[in-house]
């Protein structure tokens, strides 16, 4: 069994560092907000005081942090992972990162002597609990077998995407697709509803038909307004299309419907549902067109 470190303690991260304890390895763990460690130190973890504390004690460290900012920071400021000796460790990023943020990092992790690969996610807290997400994996192939049994943990299946940042880059390829979606399908419900159509039947129809992804089902009780649940929010899917189109951007590669789509969601966010499940949007933005006319 190997020393795991582990930081960020956030929706995800706290149902997947728990396993990393149930599979018999020896966890160390940090997070910005100690209470959210309670649980695993009584576990059997070991709480470090800041992120340095982490690198010094694991040999393979895992971030699950909430955006590039907090995980530039998280390793590189004082006090950060790479502020002490970390040669030939090994750091897994699985936050939702851009490219050019995970090839900086990659630089600064290899300057230390040390090796980094990005490991995103595609899946929710749902899945993250068990075990069952779709790891997107960014790393050679020396970094990626030395990874593997630790990714298992968390997956029903590891994607070698290619070398550091293709990860990154496959998982905002993934994410986009359902950004457009949510606000497709909110066109969708605000044409039948103003023709008189049942919100219930249009969705039940959708779910029958060609138009549905898997996710449909499950998200159907958050757009009838049955639960309140929270699995990935507005704020969050525009913090994620915003780097869809910088990253866009760095290609030469304009993305017109992207653009479109973040202008849905940031509306959704300014009108007080920043918070609320993305799929909020869909409700958000069929109401707003039905009340506009």
């Amino acid at each position: 069994m190997s020393n795991i470190g582990f930081l960020g303690l956030g929706k995800m991260g706290a149902v997947m560092a728990p396993r990393l304890l149930e599979a018999g390895h020896d966890l160390t763990v940090w997070s910005r907000t100690e209470k959210k460690s309670r649980t695993l130190v009584a576990n059997g973890a070991r709480l470090a005081a800041n992120p340095a504390e982490v690198s010094a004690s694991a040999e393979i460290i895992v971030t699950m942090l909430a955006d590039d900012a907090a995980v530039m920071d998280v390793f590189s400021s004082p006090g950060g992972l790479l502020s002490s000796s970390v040669g030939n460790k090994l750091f897994i990023d699985m936050s939702t990162l851009r490219p050019s943020t995970v090839l900086t990092l990659a630089q600064q992790v290899n300057s230390a002597n040390a090796r980094f690969i990005d490991a995103p996610v595609s899946g929710t807290v749902g899945p993250a609990k068990a075990g069952q997400l779709l790891v997107l994996c960014g790393a050679d192939e020396v970094d990626f077998r030395r990874a593997q049994d630790i990714l298992r943990i968390f997956s029903r299946r590891i994607i070698h995407a290619g070398p550091v940042g293709c990860g990154a880059l496959l998982k905002l390829v993934v994410n986009l697709p359902l950004a457009v979606y949510w606000s497709a399908l909110a066109e969708a419900v605000a044409l039948g509803k103003q023709g008189g159509l049942d919100l219930s039947l249009i969705l039940e129809t959708i779910q029958d038909s060609p138009a549905a992804p898997p996710v449909l089902s499950m998200k159907e009780p958050i757009i009838k307004g049955l639960t309140e649940d929270v699995a990935f929010s507005i704020d969050n899917m525009i913090k994620d299309i915003r780097s869809m189109l910088e990253t866009g951007a760095e290609l030469d590669l304009p993305l017109h419907t992207t653009q479109s789509v973040l202008e849905l969601y940031s509306a959704a966010s300014e009108h007080g549902f920043g918070e609320a499940d993305a799929v909020e949007v869909v409700g958000y933005l069929a109401d707003s067109m039905i009340n506009s006319k």
